[in-house]
């Protein structure tokens, strides 16, 4: 599956009559753990319109739902069951601030003294203009911004036919939305930010500024403080040995250098780190390896016989009705109040 290509031009539709999630929060593992969350079954309703749609009700990237049910097509049949991946591996960085991974499309908020972590889904730089992986701050809180865009932006949208105006006003057209944080990297010109194009979250379009739906920024910006460190990453491949001894593997399709590549057979180039933690781990290898052939964006268990026990795997059954809400609050995941 191609990411950035003819997919998006299905992912982009009418507008869902599914209301917006609010991001997910889940309690802290305990030391030497990274696994969160459950994975989500929906059944498809006559009313949704698209995956993105789906993707908005669960407050994630409609790519990372692709990803986990492999075959399934952008506009899914009424009736069709599609797992939702929010069962996870906390990134492999200090829980410090603001969490970026790239390949997964999600953002990862530690709020400072809170036994707990937000994730959101985000829309990154597409191929040529991607978003750069870098240890930085929030250099500064940009409350109602005004777009300038760069040369390079303008000289792109008119050979697409699109003349844009030197400087493009706060309001509701903004593609920045209503609330940015700018990043100590570059010359400034990296932003995590809202958008006027929502299905655009979730997707890689950007020209390296890192886009939220409109209630996720908003409430991402009420937390975070200028100074807040910003860790961005680009880790397709996270492993993780639980305490009780249980091996995981999440594997994401890795980000596509051109527009035609496959990112479903691209070889995925391990870190020497992570390959040696693979390799003295003691996990299954035969597993390992049909995780990193299949790449469905969430945690499998590959642990040996050697290994403790692992449970089969859990997936909660949403109902497609306020039992939802509940149901995520058993498992440690609540809305934020905005």
């Amino acid at each position: 599956m191609k990411r950035a290509s003819l997919l998006s031009l299905c992912l982009f539709g009418a507008f869902s009559a599914i209301q917006l999630a609010h991001a997910a929060e889940y309690v802290l593992p305990p030391d030497g753990s990274r696994l969160i969350g459950e994975n989500q079954t929906w059944t498809v309703r006559a009313e949704d319109k698209n995956l993105q749609a789906i993707a908005r009700h669960f407050d994630t990237a409609a790519m990372l739902i692709l990803e986990a049910n492999d075959t399934i097509a952008p506009v899914p049949r009424p009736g069709t069951v599609v797992t939702i991946p929010s069962q996870m591996l906390l990134p492999d960085t200090p829980r410090e601030g603001i969490v970026v991974n790239l390949a997964e499309l999600r953002l990862y908020y530690f709020p400072p003294g809170k036994n707990s972590v937000q994730v959101y889904p985000i829309g990154i730089g597409q191929q040529g203009l991607e978003t750069p992986v870098s240890v930085t701050r929030v250099s500064q809180k940009i409350p109602n911004p005004t777009w300038t865009p760069t040369v390079g932006i303008r000289a792109r949208s008119l050979a697409n036919g699109i003349e844009l105006p030197p400087v493009v006003p706060a309001g509701p057209h903004n593609p920045l939305g209503r609330f940015a944080l700018r990043l100590g990297i570059g010359h400034g010109e990296y932003l995590i930010h809202g958008t006027n194009a929502p299905d655009s979250v979730g997707l890689r379009v950007s020209s390296g500024c890192m886009r939220m739906s409109a209630p996720d920024i908003q409430a991402l910006f009420a937390q975070v403080s200028a100074g807040t460190r910003v860790t961005i990453i680009n880790e397709p491949v996270k492993y993780a040995v639980e305490p009780d001894g249980r091996h995981y593997i999440e594997v994401h399709r890795p980000l596509s250098q051109t527009v035609e590549e496959d990112t479903q057979r691209v070889p995925i180039q391990l870190s020497p780190a992570l390959a040696t933690f693979i390799n003295q781990s003691g996990g299954d290898k035969k597993l390992i390896e049909k995780a990193l052939n299949r790449r469905a964006g969430y945690p499998v268990a590959v642990a040996s016989r050697k290994s403790a026990a692992v449970n089969p795997e859990s997936v909660l059954s949403v109902q497609n009705s306020a039992e939802a809400a509940a149901m995520n609050a058993e498992t440690g995941q609540r809305a934020i109040t905005q």
